[in-house]
C-alpha cells in the first residue's frame, strides 16, 4: 500500500507547535526547489544543498547553480546556500551498466540513491534536525522510491528523513507558476547526458 508521503509530512510540521528545526533540502534545481522553499521558509530553519553530478556539463552545473541562487536571494528566502562538489565520475560509476536503460529506470534510482546519500552525510556533518530532496515535486519521478531511500540512508546516519510529496496540493503547479513569475532557467531534461540524448530523440518524434 502506497503511503501518503504529504500527510505524513504535514502530521510531523504540525507536532512542532510552532517550533523552528533545522533541515537539509537537497536541490536538483531553482523551478523545483522554487515551491518547496516558499512552502517550508516560515517552518525550518532551511540550508539548501545543490548536489548534482548528474548534470551532463560543467557549464549547466554552473548555470542551475546560480538560478537556485538567485532565486534565495529574489524571492527573500531565509535560507542558505551550499554548493555540493561537482564530480562527474561519481555518478558514471553509480550508473555503470544502466547508461541506456531509459528515463524512469534503475538508472535513476542509482542517481537518487547517490544524491540522497551524500545529502544524508552532509545532514549529519551539519547535525540537522532533517533532510529531504525536491526531487519529489516532479511528477515523472517515483515518489514511493525517493521516500524510501532516504528512510535508508537516514537510518544510517541518524538523522530523520522529512517525508514528502512535494507535487501534492498543486504543488507542481507552483513551481511552474514561480519559475515564470522569477524567470528561472526551467531545463527540459532531468541532467546526465542520457537523460538529454532522449529528451533530443523524443523532440524529434513530435
Amino acid at each position: 500500500m502506497k503511503l501518503d508521503f504529504n500527510k505524513k509530512m504535514e502530521e510531523l510540521i504540525s507536532s512542532f507547535n510552532g517550533q523552528k528545526k533545522t533541515l537539509l533540502i537537497h536541490s536538483c534545481c531553482a523551478p523545483c526547489n522554487s515551491h518547496v522553499l516558499k512552502l517550508l521558509d516560515k517552518i525550518f530553519e532551511i540550508t539548501v544543498y545543490f548536489y548534482n553530478p548528474n548534470i551532463n556539463l560543467p557549464g549547466e552545473f554552473e548555470k542551475r547553480y546560480e538560478e537556485q541562487k538567485r532565486f534565495i536571494e529574489e524571492a527573500q528566502i531565509t535560507a542558505k546556500l551550499i554548493k555540493g562538489e561537482f564530480i562527474p565520475k561519481d555518478f558514471l560509476e553509480s550508473i555503470k551498466g544502466f547508461e541506456k536503460s531509459g528515463e524512469g529506470s534503475e538508472r535513476c534510482l542509482r542517481c537518487f540513491d547517490l544524491r540522497l546519500k551524500n545529502t544524508a552525510f552532509k545532514a549529519k556533518e551539519l547535525n540537522a534536525d532533517y533532510f529531504t530532496s525536491s526531487l519529489t515535486i516532479s511528477p515523472m519521478k517515483d515518489t514511493q522510491k525517493i521516500n524510501e531511500i532516504g528512510e535508508f540512508y537516514a537510518k544510517e546516519v541518524g538523522i530523520p528523513w522529512l517525508y514528502s510529496d512535494f507535487k501534492k496540493k498543486g504543488g507542481y503547479q507552483n513551481s511552474v507558476k514561480l519559475s515564470k513569475e522569477f524567470n528561472l532557467y526551467r531545463q527540459n531534461f532531468c541532467g546526465c547526458s542520457f537523460s538529454y540524448a532522449e529528451s533530443l530523440k523524443n523532440s524529434k518524434n513530435y
